[in-house]
């Protein structure tokens, strides 16, 4: 899939897929980003990692001697403030659109993660990002790119479709620390059997609404890496009530 002039990048979803957002709480934008741009956005942020002089802000663990280990697993959190490919990645014409059209109203970023998930690595269990950003009114959104092919083998997204409508639950303990990272919390009160993979080529970008349960697994394979880039915006009149180090909004417009 591609999108042939501005006017198709600024409004790529069709009112079936608005739709289907509303009712499951998610819509996955198939080709939405080129393989061209990404393959130049990881040989970037490799880049970055692989310096020795790697700029204080991209180093995986403040304080800390950066490890050959650390280099290409640890997340880059927030490289949107420092590194203006990153702030063009968060600012794609395709993602602004998109989120214009499920908001109902321009969006502004606040939060960019780049994920590497080596072969191995441990997912995340089931959460809400509401949860952890908190914004009124509530608005909150991720664009999640795919940076190479994910699928149920190096540990793709889960969601629970319609999760969205059960508002904020309870989170508690990781139950399973074989599976999921222990440090995160999980959602309580919802049934996790009703989770379902979403796999994702190369270049699709999933939109997903801040109340969608959703988790990862592990990456079970050996030789693939799970690469993404994900980032948080809200509409451009709501807030962050009570992360400071996220109240900072990203116009996509400029």
């Amino acid at each position: 899939m591609g999108f042939a002039n501005q006017k198709e990048r600024l409004s790529p979803l069709t009112g079936a897929q608005i739709r289907e957002y509303g009712e499951n709480g998610y819509v996955l934008l198939r080709g939405g980003c080129s393989h061209d741009l990404i393959d130049a956005f990881n040989a970037h942020i490799y880049t970055i990692r692989s310096s020795d002089d790697m700029p204080d802000w991209a180093k995986p663990r403040a304080g800390v001697v950066v490890s050959p280990a650390d280099r290409f697993s640890v997340r880059l959190f927030n490289p949107h403030r420092h590194d203006g490919f990153a702030l063009q990645m968060m600012k794609l014409p395709v993602i602004r659109g998109a989120l214009a059209q499920l908001m109902g109203g321009e969006a502004c970023g606040v939060q960019s993660m780049y994920f590497y998930k080596e072969p191995g690595s441990k997912g995340q269990a089931a959460h809400q990002d509401y949860y952890y950003i908190q914004n009124e009114p509530r608005s909150m959104i991720a664009g999640y790119v795919a940076l190479e092919r994910i699928d149920e083998d190096n540990g793709c997204l889960r969601v629970v479709p319609g999760s969205h409508k059960l508002g904020l639950l309870p989170h508690g303990a990781v139950r399973n620390k074989e599976e999921h990272e222990p440090w995160t919390d999980e959602t309580e009160g919802v049934d996790l059997s009703r989770e379902i993979p979403v796999v994702m080529e190369k270049g699709d970008i999933l939109f997903f609404h801040e109340l969608l349960v959703h988790s990862s697994t592990r990456n079970r394979t050996k030789d693939r890496w799970r690469r993404s880039y994900v980032c948080h915006y809200i509409r451009h009149d709501s807030e962050i009530t009570q992360r400071e180090d996220l109240k900072k909004k990203i116009r996509l417009d400029d």
